[in-house]
């Protein structure tokens, strides 16, 4: 997935560092452990970080004592009072954050000991929990960067680099059942995002594989070479465990789902699973064929995701139509492009507006069509899409930030402040979404003439990313008036 590391060695067995038990830490360490328990339950909180701290500075792979720390800051937190306990979490924290995302490239050990200290003061601190997991994810500590990622996820479920981190260290722990819920309801929430759409693909395929013949797998405590029969077996799994980034790899597996299916003409999986390797592979038509039968073998209504990757198949054909025209040909090809491109405008919309209308009551769909209205400047029909959609709490930030875009945008301005006032109210974490919240209630203020209000919004951001779209421009032309 861009912008993320690779997860080196997730199916590599014995060679994956993972965390340790108890019983193979040092008996100094396990005394340090203990101690901290106890003092945990004597409520002595202070200490039993500092112990726990201990622990966990010379052995970072021990799980236990940072579940027992997490524990700790989390009890710890709960004694503080209002404003106070939100004043101490939040104090003191950026030095040491920067301290943790410039470790993070150079000494991963030490970034999760700056993190933790973050954590004492604030558990909930999401990107002090991202950074953490970063760190984790290079030390293959997978089930510790499971922890952190679980607690931010609950913070922001609409945050998507969130969820994209916690669906491949959910994966890295075996545990594709799970980063399998997730990622779905990521794609649900990121309907056009290409890189959440095929985290998803390549997840399900992992858990259909484990799923299916390797249940014995799914505890994550034994290694699935001790259920094969012999190597080559093993080699197979591995290359249909990885992404799929070669044609032949595909080909070799699609083959393999094809001789389930002469067996058992109806198996879903197989028949998904073929579906879509054909449409990885470009190959719209047999895609096409494998989609209808998976629907066509499918009791009651189908899924509206399924739906959707069918429809998105005559989107795919257009767009390969667009890529085979030559970008350097004259006018006939740049009008035939026009063409294409409003084709595929009206045909995603029309395809769209059919789901809504078969799901009627699945907010997603009336998201992904808000968003479709909208970039195709159809802003009145968006609004009450974008007002429906605020009812799903994994949408409602982003429903209200596009519903004030859209009412901007009909020149409603007014109307526009609210909404957007609303999400920046709910949204506690300050990261990107927050920061094109602030950005876009500027612009608003600015429309008003409210000079003083807009530069308030392009302030905050300056002050904690300067490099944020135009705010240095804005900020610093302000003060040289």
């Amino acid at each position: 997935m861009a912008g993320r590391e690779p997860l080196a060695g997730i199916w590599a067995g014995d060679d994956i560092m993972a965390e340790k038990p108890q019983h193979e830490i040092a008996k100094d360490l396990k005394e340090l452990y203990e101690r901290g328990k106890q003092a945990y339950e004597r409520n002595n909180l202070e200490y039993a970080i500092q112990l726990q701290e201990l622990v966990l500075k010379r052995e970072p792979g021990f799980y236990e004592a940072r579940e027992a720390l997490r524990a700790t800051q989390f009890k710890k937190l709960d004694e503080r009072k209002g404003f106070l306990k939100k004043l101490l979490g939040s104090a003191g924290s950026s030095p040491l954050l920067a301290k943790a995302q410039i470790a993070l490239h150079t000494n991963p050990a030490e970034a999760l000991h700056l993190c933790e200290s973050i954590l004492n003061k604030d558990p909930h601190h999401a990107v002090a929990h991202k950074t953490l997991a970063a760190a984790a994810m290079k030390l293959e500590l997978h089930k510790t960067a499971v922890l952190s990622l679980e607690l931010a996820y609950k913070q922001c479920p609409e945050d998507k680099d969130i969820g994209l981190r916690l669906g491949e260290a959910l994966v890295a722990t075996r545990n594709t059942g799970r980063a399998q819920k997730i990622l779905k309801e990521l794609n649900q929430a990121h309907p056009n995002d290409a890189e959440v759409f095929q985290a998803y693909k390549d997840c399900s395929a992992n858990h259909t594989l484990q799923e299916g013949r390797y249940e014995g797998l799914e505890d994550g405590q034994g290694s699935y070479r001790d259920i094969l029969r012999d190597k080559e077996q093993a080699i197979v799994l591995e290359q249909e465990q990885r992404t799929v980034k070669t044609d032949d790899v595909a080909l070799r597996m699609i083959e393999d789902q094809l001789a389930i299916l002469n067996t058992e003409p109806g198996h879903l999986k197989a028949l998904q699973r073929v579906a879509e390797l054909y449409s990885q592979l470009g190959d719209i038509p047999k895609a096409r064929k494998y989609y209808e039968e998976l629907i066509l073998h499918t009791e009651g209504i189908p899924d509206p995701i399924l739906i959707r990757d069918m429809d998105h198949l005559a989107l795919r054909e257009i767009d390969q139509q667009l890529d085979a025209l030559n970008q350097d040909a004259g006018e006939q090809t740049a009008s035939r492009r026009a063409d294409l491109l409003q084709e595929r405008s009206q045909l995603e919309l029309a395809q769209c507006q059919k789901r809504a209308n078969q799901y009627p009551n699945d907010l997603h769909i009336k998201f992904e069509l808000g968003q479709i209205h909208y970039r195709l400047e159809q802003y009145k029909e968006a609004i009450p899409l974008f007002q429906k959609a605020q009812a799903n709490p994994n949408l409602r930030l982003k429903a209200l930030h596009h519903l004030g875009k859209s009412f901007f945008k009909r020149g409603i301005t007014d109307l526009a402040l609210q909404p957007i006032l609303t999400a920046i109210q709910e949204k506690e974490v300050f990261d990107d979404q927050k920061k094109e919240l602030l950005y876009d209630l500027g612009l608003i203020h600015d429309q008003l003439g409210n000079q003083e209000e807009a530069m308030e919004q392009f302030k905050l951001i300056y002050g904690l990313d300067i490099t944020y779209k135009d705010v240095a421009d804005r900020v610093e032309t302000y003060y040289l008036q």
